[in-house]
């Protein structure tokens, strides 16, 4: 049988040596493939494919509308392990390999297919071996490719992931598709199509441009958007204006608004998008914080310094809890020194501390978060309920990951997604 992907030569054993997509050469030119559109694009048309979480009969409730529509990066990643990472001119042997769909968009939505949303994808690949991998994993794992671009020549993404086992680290590197894709390659029909019956829009900031249409028609339609702000890039600032939901990485706060810690960069974020709702920062093994603004304003509300609050929270947390958990305070005016007030509540989620020992490969984490709060929004779940339920998403992709490297070295962002049917899920979802 043929592989999907053409890896580099490699001299691992059979068992260390993954590609995630089962391809056959009969596969390459079945029936289900059709290229139309202009000289320079195409799109992949294949046969639906309907999600497993579909097919369960012991399924939990369901949000009434399920329609999420995402736009951002897909792509190829080669993820390798290494003893330690290598010093220059250096040659070494990875000690085990994995050939699997990434992008942070990618990621994110096939959690969500996963959990029981049906997600739609706008993105562009290229017509080659790559990227008919990519539509056939995304379509197998239930997400709607049919807004994916396709363009006839070129090279679709793609990601070579250097795991280091000594560090715990992974540097990536990436080759972006080519030709980009531009907002002349979404026509107004398609745009349209995609948005309608959409409950929720998501971007990771990849795309901009495309991206930033794509935000422009969703609003106008009063349709929901949330922005993962991973790092600052080009056209983030106007994608964010649009913005109700933000999920940030630690780092992003501070790097953005310039505040002297995460809580006050928080009550940055609300003062200068006024349209959020709330904004949740990820912090890893130390879980999450989040800032929910207050619909009303009510001149009783006690005011509090937004560091000191989010101190007394964390005083509030049992180290001892063997399962995600948030603590929240009242609604009260925070105040941020130098910044400003907003009205709203501060959370502190929880999650499970995995052993520096145990740890493989985060690739993908902030994704799996993500992909359970696109879930939790549609399932209208409250922030008490949403953050615990992120956390333990995220703890069930990072021990699926981590039982896999035991027993096959396996590695990436959609190793141990979870399904809904996953009963480490089921007190979440019930």
């Amino acid at each position: 049988m043929a592989t999907l992907f053409s890896l580099p030569s490699a001299t691992l054993p059979v068992s260390q040596c993954s590609v995630s997509f089962p391809y056959s050469s009969s596969s390459a030119s079945r029936s289900g493939v059709s290229f139309f559109a202009s000289t320079t694009r195409a799109k992949m048309s294949y046969p639906s494919i309907q999600a497993s979480s579909e097919l369960s009969p012991a399924l939990p409730p369901l949000p009434d509308n399920r329609k999420v529509l995402g736009c951002g990066a897909v792509s190829v990643d080669f993820l390798a392990t290494v003893v330690a990472y290598p010093t220059p001119d250096a040659k070494i042997r990875s000690t085990s390999l994995k050939v699997q769909g990434g992008g942070n968009a990618g990621n994110a939505l096939t959690c969500a297919a996963r959990l029981g949303l049906n997600p739609r994808l706008i993105s562009k690949v290229a017509n080659d071996t790559q990227g008919r991998g990519i539509l056939e994993e995304l379509e197998a794992d239930g997400v709607d490719t049919s807004f994916l671009v396709v363009s006839k020549e070129g090279n679709s993404p793609f990601t070579y992931i250097i795991v280091d086992n000594q560090t715990k680290t992974r540097t990536c590197i990436h080759t972006p598709g080519f030709p980009p894709m531009i907002p002349d390659d979404l026509s107004e029909t398609s745009l349209l199509s995609a948005l309608d019956g959409v409950k929720l829009v998501y971007f990771d900031g990849r795309l901009h441009e495309t991206a930033l249409v794509v935000a422009q028609e969703a609003n106008r339609r009063s349709i929901p958007i949330l922005i993962d702000a991973e790092r600052k890039r080009e056209g983030l600032d106007e994608l964010l204006n649009f913005s109700d939901y933000v999920v940030c990485s630690a780092k992003f706060p501070q790097a953005w608004t310039e505040a002297p810690s995460i809580p006050s960069a928080l009550v940055s974020m609300l003062l200068r998008l006024p349209n959020i709702k709330f904004v949740i920062v990820t912090l890893g093994e130390d879980g999450c914080i989040m800032l929910e603004r207050s619909v009303t304003e009510d001149d009783w509300s006690e005011e509090m310094d937004v560091d000191s609050l989010l101190e007394s929270l964390k005083q509030r947390m049992d180290s001892n809890a063997a399962i995600p958990a948030c603590i929240s305070s009242t609604v009260m005016k925070l105040r941020a020194n130098g910044v400003g007030t907003v009205s709203g509540r501060l959370f502190v989620g929880t999650a499970e501390k995995i052993p520096p020992s145990e740890l493989v490969d985060t690739t993908g984490a902030g994704d799996a978060f993500i992909g359970a709060v696109l879930y939790a929004i549609c399932a209208d779940m409250s922030p008490e309920r949403m953050l615990p339920f992120a956390a333990q998403v995220f703890f069930v992709w990072d021990d699926c990951n981590l039982q896999a490297a035991a027993g096959c070295r396996a590695l990436g962002a959609r190793t141990g997604l979870p399904h809904c049917t996953d009963p480490r899920l089921a007190a979440f979802l019930h």
